[in-house]
C-alpha cells in the first residue's frame, strides 16, 4: 500500500516502508501537466505499477487550496 500527503511543493510518500518525496517538477515533467491539474490516482501510478484505485480521482489544486 502507498500512502502519499500533498502540499503547495509537492508529495511525500511512503512506498513499501520507504519514505521519499516527488517534487512538484517532477510530477509535471511525469504527467506531462501543471501540478494544480494532476489527479491523486495519476500520482500514485507514478509510484506504484498497478495501483489499487479507489474513489473518484482528485485534483492536487482541490485537494491543496
Amino acid at each position: 500500500m502507498t500512502t502519499i500527503s500533498i502540499d503547495d511543493e509537492g508529495v511525500d510518500a511512503v512506498y513499501e516502508g520507504t519514505e521519499f518525496r516527488l517534487e512538484r517538477e517532477l510530477i509535471e515533467e511525469a504527467t506531462e501537466k501543471r501540478y494544480w491539474d494532476v489527479t491523486d490516482h495519476e500520482i500514485l501510478q507514478i509510484i506504484e505499477r498497478d495501483p489499487e484505485l479507489s474513489g473518484e480521482p482528485r485534483r492536487v489544486g482541490d485537494i491543496v487550496r
